[in-house]
Order: C-alpha cells, then structure tokens, then sequence
C-alpha cells in the first residue's frame, strides 16, 4: 500500500467529530426510543417502537447511495460520489447502492437488495402508510440503475470498481480515486446467477409500482422478460468468467439454479403468463425446489422461491403449484427453536454463520411473516413430525428474532444504528467513520484514513437504520470498527427487515 503524502492523524479526526455531530447529522430523525404504545384497538404491549425501526430501516438506504444525491437527501452528510462510473466502458452507469462499508457497487447483491425491498412493499406496504413512498424511492434508486445495467441487449453490467484495491483503501466514497473498473457478463461470459437475480429484481419492482407508475412498471417488466430470457439461454456461473473481480467478496457458491427459480417465479407473478408457470413446472425439480437447504440470503434463493411459488397455491388457488406448500413446510420445520438443524444463539438469535448472520435473521424472519400470512388466508397449519405449527405461532417466532435485534439480547444493545438507547458506535463504514465533507473538505487519501479505522473513536457520521452483521455464536459484540464480520452494514440486512417491521409496527397500533 503506498503510503499517503497527507498526513491525516487521529488527533485531527477527534477535534472534527463535535463539527461532524453539528454539521453532518442535522436532519436526522430524533434518536428516541418509546418502547410502550397502547392503542384501543391493540391492548398488547409492544416492547419496541416498530415504527421508529421501520422509518430508521430505510432511511439507512440514502447513506449507501451512489451517483447525484437529490435535493430531499436527508442523510446529509453524504455527497454526490461516482459520477463518472461507467465511463470506463463508454456507458451511464451513474447511481444504485454500495453494498455495505465499501465504495463497490456489485450487482448481485444489489439486485437481490432490491428483489426483497419490492417484496416488503408487495406484501407489508399496504400497512407502511407515510412510509411507502420512502420505500418505493429506496426501491426506485436501485431500479433505475438496474436499468442503465441492463440497457443494451445481450450484456449486463455488474460491477463498478475495482474491489481489491477499493478495499485496501479507506476512504470516503466523495473521495475515492481507486479504479472505477466496469465488469460485464455476456453470452461469452455468461452469468445466470446475476442476470436472474436482477429479473427477479426489475419483476418484483414492476408489481410496486403498477398502480402509482404503470408506464415505469411496464418497462420494469419487459425489461425482466430480456434479461431472464438471457439468463436461461447462455447458462453459466458468473464466478467463473469473473472470478478474480466478484471472488470472493460475491462469489456464486450455491450454484445459478436458484436464480433461475427464483427469477421465473417473479416473472410469474408479475405477468400471469403461462410460459413461466409452465418453465417452473418442466423446470423447478432441476433447478433445486425440493432441497433441504434452508439458508436464504444474497446467494442462495431456493427456500424464498418456494415460499413465493407456494403463494400462488396457498392465496391464488393455482394447484399446479401444492408441491410448493410442502417444499415450504419442511423449511419452517427445519428452522424452529429446537430443530437440530438450525441453531440458536443462547439468547435466541438464530445464528446461520460468523460473517453478517444478521441478514440471515431478517430474511428468515420476513420469510416466515409472509409465510404465515399466507397461511393465514388459506386457513392452514404447518406439520411438523405430529407438531401443529400455527401463524399465530410463526408471527412470535419472526417476532422473537426482531425484538432480539432491536435490543432484547444479552448485550442489551440494538443491532440497529441509530435505534435505542445503546447501539453500535464503530461500524465498519468508510463514510460513516471519516469526517464528512462539511466538518472536513480536503480530500482524505486513500491509506491515510486507517488510523481512524484501527481507532477506538465513535464514527462521527451516524448511518442512521444500519443494521449490522451481529453478535457471535455466544451472544458477544465487541463493537471493533475493524471487525467487518460483526460490525459492517449492508443493504441486504436491512431489504427484509423492511417488510418485518411494517407488520409489527402495524400488529401493534403504530402505523
């Protein structure tokens, strides 16, 4: 690493962090916690203000944002970053999301960010009130730069920067000087994962905005139809044409059948065409619908598949579709308290990995909120081994994993920035651990910010909503900026969450 001519110290960054606190964090919504709401109609008291989660949860989206910030920016210690990305390639890929604490804009799970961002509003934005239309622009963000990536027939973009020596830098993305290298799949470097992970995505977000922008929902959907098309016919994993750039930050470990799943799914869904019904069928045992995996997240999508595909027999009445109820069932069986293959923190936070099992805590639980929903409509129970498994019982559990979250753990700690009295105060954030540009305008060079990342000092720029990768295995934090297994932030945290905290902010009289 070169070292930097510009000598950024510690004793600087403390001298900025009350400037920082003044001038960067003006706007933020209060940093309050009301943990008791009654209402008339909701005797139950809940333990969490849900609704304060939920305008927090995506809030957070506008600090990972990329490209020309609009004037109704409220994270407004951030500024316009990456402005020229694309140019590499002659194209406009200006805008989406960084994925987490870096400056990366990688597609796979960005599009995966979004898919399950539509999916909160699908099924939760009804209850969101003065919330969805934060949402739909969080969604919106994402989509128009889905579509930049999309543009030309035949080619997805689906990296923008050079994540090697983007991430032996820490700087702040108005800064940042690393290559802004573009990576593409195409019919000789073909990607399935990403290309079916991104219809999933634009399919998805077609269905959000059907009513309040048909024109934009249309091209979402005939977008999706292109790119899923192009996924199936040049099949191939992503991570092996591009393994040195995606490796191994977003590499394709569970295979591309998945997506392909998991996209079809979608576009049933957004289309009602019977093409694709007709492809899950001829195709779905294949592509993996019966497995027993029951880890859903950026990378594996089979069990948010069946839960989708057993909507449509559950809700739509499609009975071409009942093997997915059981392909559904044996997945809630599998992660119950108590089931020997899923395994709980001793303070009951389902714990799937050491690296970020936050995101597999909120896509469970949103998971099991729908799922219930849809059981719900249908009046049906789950089985499990002579064991009833009822809604009402899924609701506690999904329930049971958010409350922990938010701060009802051993810690004591909310795993939400900005939510509770306690929260995380050294995430690992680039933007959010540097002096923002208000308190200091001089560019920070690349190296020179690593003092303040091996610092103990509070990041003085509050990533309000973030969500973080979570405790260990024991139910211990230690709040280490360099720690980015338990402390970094990422967009596919907080998508789920989303839609979780829509349903129990609106179960218990908030919304």
């Amino acid at each position: 690493m070169a070292s930097s001519g510009f000598s950024f110290t510690l004793g600087l960054l403390l001298s900025c962090i009350f400037t920082t606190l003044i001038l960067c964090n003006a706007t933020i919504p209060g940093h309050y916690h009301n943990p008791v709401h009654r209402h008339r109609h909701h005797p139950r008291v809940a333990s969490h203000n849900y609704k304060d989660a939920l305008t927090k949860s995506i809030l957070f989206f506008e600090g990972q944002r990329s490209g020309k910030l609009p004037p109704n920016q409220r994270l407004n210690w951030r500024r316009d970053s990456g402005l020229s990305d694309g140019s590499a390639l002659h194209v406009d890929l200006v805008g989406g999301y960084y994925d987490a604490g870096d400056n990366v804009k990688f597609g796979f799970p960005m599009a995966f960010t979004t898919t399950m961002l539509s999916w909160s509003v699908i099924e939760f934005g009804g209850l969101m009130k003065g919330e969805l239309q934060n949402a739909k622009e969080a969604i919106r963000w994402a989509t128009d730069y889905l579509l930049k990536a999309t543009a030309h027939p035949g080619t997805i973009y689906v990296q923008v920067g050079d994540a090697n020596r983007d991430h032996a830098c820490w700087e702040r993305p108005e800064d940042m000087d690393t290559p802004r290298s573009v990576y593409k799949i195409d019919a000789n470097t073909p990607g399935s994962e990403v290309a079916g992970e991104t219809a999933a995505a634009l399919a998805a977000a077609s269905l959000v905005f059907r009513r309040s922008d048909p024109v934009y929902s249309k091209l979402l959907v005939r977008r999706a139809m292109r790119v899923f098309e192009f996924a199936d016919k040049h099949r191939g994993a992503y991570s092996n044409g591009l393994k040195k750039y995606v490796c191994p930050f977003y590499c394709d470990y569970s295979g591309y059948q998945d997506e392909l799943l998991w996209g079809a799914a979608w576009l049933h869904k957004a289309t009602k065409n019977p093409t694709y019904l007709g492809y899950i069928q001829t195709n779905g045992q294949i592509l993996g619908a019966a497995q027993f995996d029951n880890t859903f997240g950026w990378d594996n999508k089979h069990v948010g598949a069946r839960i989708l595909l057993s909507k449509a027999f559950l809700v739509q009445k499609l009975p071409a579709l009942h093997e997915y109820k059981g392909h559904s069932d044996n997945f809630i069986c599998s992660i119950l308290p108590g089931s020997s293959s899923t395994q709980y923190t001793p303070g009951g936070l389902l714990f799937k990995m050491n690296d970020s099992n936050m995101q597999y805590v909120t896509s469970t639980s949103f998971m099991i909120l729908a799922y219930a929903k849809y059981l719900t409509s249908s009046h049906q129970v789950v089985n499990c081994g002579g064991t009833t498994v009822t809604p009402k019982r899924l609701k506690a559990i999904a329930k049971r994993q958010v409350d922990y979250l938010l701060g009802d753990n051993p810690m004591k700690m909310s795993y939400m920035v900005g939510y509770g009295p306690r929260y995380p105060q050294r995430i690992h954030h680039r933007g959010s651990s540097l002096p923002c540009m208000a308190s200091h305008p001089a560019k920070i060079q690349c190296s020179s910010g690593f003092s303040v990342m091996k610092s103990q000092s509070p990041n003085p720029n509050i990533l309000v909503g973030a969500v973080i990768g979570g405790p260990d295995q024991n139910d211990r934090f230690p709040d280490d900026r360099s720690d980015y297994e338990q402390s970094e932030p990422a967009t596919y945290i907080n998508a789920p969450l989303v839609g979780a905290l829509a349903y129990l902010a609106h179960s218990f009289g908030q919304l």
